[in-house]
């Protein structure tokens, strides 16, 4: 038997899970798998394995492309080299509906999540956003979570022109933090790191993350005992998160571990152990399919049943 390979996604869960034993207690032979991420930190005599090398980089804000038309929707697309994955519940429905992958139905989670600029900006409500570039992820949370929450707020066509496709996560950090954009949306522990730096959220985006199982022959029984892990692991978190803010540093880009505090930040993605249920699938796809998120090409249409591990 293969062993189960674990992407993790900047949160805490998994870490403990692993700190605990209780993937052990579980019985999984386990992978974590960081793309680009280096976790040298973890010390010897652990009972993973790791892979990947370096950590989670940041572009060069002067070299950086002007847009990235490629985000976590692309990611699953191409096929992702692991069995559990996490990223936006839009892109991971819509990476279902193309079959791409498995939606896990039985959990899901929620991540702080915000349009921040910086202390000295003139901007002070999502109306004062119009005419100013807000940088996202293309299909991606931050680009979906900003969709939804400007909603309210801004006309489709201020919408549409007030978007900024930069790269990932780290990307838009260091672009405000370098002060090339005057917003950007970023979550979790990102958002962490712009806050300490002084940055005010204009509007908040907080958003649902899904579960995708990518590869056809990954062992439900695996999946479970994962997800029974994690379940254990996000109690502790919720009874006192700050015993293990310092797991943050295992995949926050070098460049930014001398500007920040982790004894400060929060719990970042909360567990959810709830049903994603046909409703909230069907919904999500309609909204998606409004507002034309996906060329021709990508838009797929698989049921619930089809798509979601329910």
């Amino acid at each position: 038997m293969r062993p189960f390979k674990i992407q993790p996604h900047s949160r805490l869960q998994e870490w403990v899970a692993e700190e605990k034993g209780y993937f052990r207690d579980e019985g999984l032979d386990y992978i974590f798998h960081v793309p680009g991420g280096s976790l040298d930190e973890m010390g010897v005599g652990r009972t993973y394995h790791v892979q990947g090398a370096g950590n989670g980089s940041v572009q060069s804000t002067e070299e950086a492309p002007s847009e990235v038309k490629r985000g976590a929707f692309e990611t699953m697309e191409a096929g992702r080299t692991c069995d559990i994955s996490a990223a936006c519940h839009w892109a991971v429905n819509m990476a279902a509906s193309g079959e791409h992958g498995k939606m896990w139905g039985h959990a899901y989670s929620v991540t702080p999540s915000g349009i921040y600029v910086a202390p000295e900006s003139s901007i002070r409500t999502p109306m004062d956003l119009v005419g100013h570039a807000i940088g996202v992820g293309y299909h991606s949370g931050s680009h979906f979570s900003a969709l939804q929450a400007l909603e309210g707020f801004l006309e489709p066509q201020q919408l549409s022109t007030s978007l900024k496709f930069i790269g990932t996560p780290n990307d838009r950090v260091a672009q405000l933090l370098d002060r090339r954009v005057e917003a950007a949306n970023v979550f979790g522990m990102q958002s962490y790191i712009v806050e300490q730096q002084g940055f005010r959220k204009i509007v908040d985006t907080s958003f649902m993350i899904g579960f995708l199982i990518s590869g056809a022959d990954t062992d439900m029984e695996d999946v479970e005992k994962y997800f029974r892990a994690l379940q254990r692991a996000q109690r502790d978190i919720d009874v006192e998160h700050q015993r293990f803010t310092h797991y943050y540093l295992r995949e926050m880009a070098d460049e930014f571990k001398p500007l920040v505090d982790t004894r400060a930040f929060g719990p970042g993605e909360r567990l959810v152990f709830e049903p994603y249920t046909r409703e909230v699938y069907e919904q999500t796809h309609r909204w998606m399919k409004r507002l034309e998120l996906f060329p021709k090409g990508q838009l797929s249409d698989a049921d619930y049943a089809t798509a979601v591990v329910a």
